[in-house]
This record gives structure tokens, C-alpha cells and sequence, in this order.
């Protein structure tokens, strides 16, 4: 296939010539899967699925991440040309697996329940696809092979480690399946994708004592409930509808006795907000409300946060090359716009952060089954449909070289 042949055609093509090991690649890394920053299994899979490529490794300091960089061909080769960066995040979730499937995990309690193998194998189908083609690339491509995506901040850890200075991207993209999307149709939206995730911490310490004399005690349970009213209070009354946050406290531990007053309440929360100004504004509010209610009532109240990944924020020029892509690939149907953000997050956040660029969800719902009520991400029983990574071969190959010949316009 020449690059200048029929796009949409050409590369659902190479996608499907790629379909098979890429359901092998998969199907090995979710039987084998690892949590967090450090997944030498897996990257040991992924770069012998790699290997004989003309590709640079870099691997990551303090992860077992690495970039994989595809220089094309002629100017290019002598570092001209443009530079986009792909991304596959590979880690797992702590989870035991329910799907029943001939290649369940066999690792107790670790699970690919988000997905990650499937980002996996298709980014090694697009590298190996982009590959044989480097003579014809307009630029230079950069693999990002990611993990600890899963609340181990891995993106924020490879770039502090130098990994997306090598080649100096201009524009990155990502895939993430979604079972609850019809297969193969492209989801997202500009601007504020997912949301900002931080963890609340706050302890009430007061004094305890017999619960038939609470009078001769400091009883912070219930001062600990008046601030959890009080912080829902506040969203309601002060967060804009229009800029929303969703604070929620999920955790409250205290009393060891159903006599006894508790001497502190220990209480464990998330915060989610969609925009940098809001989630300020909600960190102060936590810690000026856990204080001063607990001081209202003669305790004390200490309130920290835990950072948690930023806001995944979508460039409008590089949503509308993705929806590009997916209508060249699946006519008008292969693209949906998302009506409104997810809140949860995602730590592509942080690539998002250091150049323009977006995330898409490619629809993954099982042959017929319903999308809406299929397992969701992160479910026990969460499967998708493996020939959807088809399409997404297709499409990080569509939108790596459409970027490299167009920019973001």
C-alpha cells in the first residue's frame, strides 16, 4: 500500500491483515497481567512482539515504560518533518477475573479489566504497520509504551524521566476501548474529556469517653457527619452547574465499641472536578470546612489532599482529525461526539498537558450484546469484542499519517 493510495480503504486493510497477532498479543498480556509502575512481563511481550522493526527503544528510568520512535524516510529520516505520538498504557487493575474466558487471567487478584492489553496490542499493530511503511512516513512517529496508568501516575513519571523529549512530539493521540459503545464507533468530544481525581484525606480528633456521658466528651462522629453535609453543601451552592465537581466521601472509620465515643473520626473522599479554577477552589473549600467545623465545635480537624491526575483536556483541531479518520474509515456512523465528559480520570492527562492533542474511546460492545447494559470498564465480567482492534490499528495509522502530512491545521 502506498500512502497516497485511498486512505480509508488502505488502512482498514492493513488493519485487518494485522487483526490476528494482535488478538494473540492481547490475549497473551491478559492472561499475564501486572499492576502499576512496573510491569517487566509485559514489556518483555510487547518488545518481542516489536522486535525486527527499524525502531529506537527508550526505556524509562523509574517505570518499565519505554517510546519506540519510527523515523520515516528522506528529509524526515534527518529530522525534519513533523512528530506525533501514539499511546498504549498496558498495566492492570487489582481485581480477580469473572469472564470465564479460555484466556482469563491467571494471576489471583490482577485483572485487564480497563482494557489496557487491547491499547497494547493495537499500538504494536500500528508500529508494526507504520513500519513497513517508513519510507513513505512524512515524519517521525513515537510509540508510547506505558504503564501504571491505573492511579500510578506512569505518563507524569515517563515524561519527568525525559521519554517525550527524544523526539520532541507536536501532537499526541490515544485510544481506550469502551464496551458500552457499539464496536468499532469513535467517541470523544472537545475540551474537558475526564475529569481531575483527587483523594481526600481528613481526621476529626476530639475526646472519647463512656457514650452514656457523651457531655464529658469531644464526640467527632457527629462533627465529622456536619462536614460531610457541609461539603455537599458547598457543591451544591457554590460550584457552577456549568463547570461541575463531584465530591464524594466514601470512606468514614471510627469506634471500636457500641459504649464508647471515639477520641477521632478518620474519613477517605475523592474530589473530581473539569476544569483547573474549580478544582482549586474545591481543595481550599475541603480543608477551610473539615477545620473550621471541627473548631466550631472545640475539636481539631486536619484535612490533607492527595494529588490526583489533572484534567484530560481534548484540542478541537486534533478531535476534528480524529473524527476525520473515523468517518474516512466508518463512513458517518464511525464517529459519535460524546454529549458530555466522563468523571473519572485518565493520566494522559498528563501528555495532554505538555502539547495539543486528544483521547477517543473506540466502541467495544460484544457481538450481539447490548452496549448499555454490557460489564462495564473495570467490571469483573468486563470483555469486548476483539475485532474491533481492527480499527484501531486502522485508526492510529489513519491518524498518525494524516498529522504528519496536515498538522493540526
Amino acid at each position: 500500500m502506498s500512502l497516497d493510495d485511498d486512505g480509508a480503504g488502505a488502512w482498514s486493510a492493513v488493519g485487518e491483515a494485522g487483526l490476528d497477532e494482535a488478538i494473540e498479543l492481547r490475549r497473551a498480556i491478559h492472561a499475564d497481567p501486572e499492576i502499576g509502575l512496573h510491569c517487566p512481563r509485559t514489556a518483555d511481550k510487547i518488545k518481542a512482539a516489536l522486535a525486527g522493526l527499524p525502531l529506537e527503544i527508550h526505556d524509562s528510568r523509574s517505570t518499565t515504560g519505554f517510546v519506540a520512535v519510527l523515523r520515516g524516510g528522506g528529509s524526515a529520516g534527518q529530522g525534519n518533518g513533523r512528530t506525533v505520538l501514539l499511546r498504549g498504557d498496558h498495566d492492570a487493575l487489582p481485581m480477580h477475573e469473572e469472564t470465564g474466558l479460555p484466556f482469563a487471567s491467571l494471576i489471583d487478584g490482577a485483572m485487564h479489566a480497563c482494557g489496557h492489553d487491547s491499547h497494547t496490542a493495537m499500538l504494536v499493530g500500528a508500529a508494526k504497520a507504520l513500519s513497513a511503511r517508513r519510507d513513505q512516513l512524512a515524519g517521525t512517529v513515537v510509540f508510547m509504551f506505558q504503564p501504571g496508568e491505573e492511579g500510578y501516575h506512569g505518563a507524569r513519571y515517563m515524561i519527568d524521566d525525559g521519554l517525550l523529549d527524544i523526539a520532541a512530539p507536536e501532537a499526541a493521540f490515544a485510544l481506550h476501548i469502551l464496551p458500552n459503545a457499539p464496536a468499532n464507533v469513535l467517541v470523544t468530544r472537545a475540551g474537558p474529556l475526564m475529569a481531575s481525581a483527587d483523594t481526600l484525606h481528613a481526621v476529626i480528633r476530639g475526646a472519647g469517653g463512656h457514650a452514656a456521658m457523651p457531655h464529658d466528651c469531644l464526640d467527632p462522629i457527629p462533627v465529622a457527619c456536619e462536614i460531610v453535609t457541609a461539603l455537599q453543601t458547598f457543591v451544591a451552592r457554590r460550584v457552577p452547574v456549568t463547570d461541575p465537581a463531584v465530591l464524594s466521601i466514601t470512606k468514614i472509620e471510627a469506634g471500636s465499641a457500641h459504649n464508647i465515643v471515639p477520641g477521632e473520626v478518620k474519613m477517605l473522599g475523592t474530589l473530581r472536578t473539569l476544569s483547573e479554577p474549580t478544582r482549586q477552589l474545591m481543595r481550599a473549600a475541603f480543608a477551610r470546612i473539615v477545620e473550621g467545623i471541627a473548631a466550631a465545635h472545640g475539636l481539631t480537624g486536619e484535612a490533607w489532599i492527595e494529588d490526583g491526575y489533572p484534567v484530560t483536556v481534548n484540542d478541537a483541531r486534533a478531535v476534528a482529525l480524529m473524527e476525520a479518520c473515523a468517518v474516512d474509515l466508518g463512513g458517518a456512523g464511525g464517529f459519535q461526539l460524546m454529549p458530555a465528559p466522563m468523571m473519572g480520570a485518565e493520566d494522559f492527562s498528563y501528555v495532554l498537558r505538555t502539547m495539543p492533542g486528544a483521547m477517543a474511546f473506540l466502541g467495544a460492545a460484544p457481538a450481539g450484546s447490548n452496549p448499555a447494559t454490557n460489564p462495564p470498564l473495570h467490571n469483573t465480567r468486563m470483555t469486548i469484542e476483539e475485532s474491533i482492534m481492527a480499527r484501531g490499528i486502522a485508526l492510529h495509522c489513519a491518524v498518525a499519517t494524516r498529522f504528519l502530512e496536515q498538522g493540526l491545521g
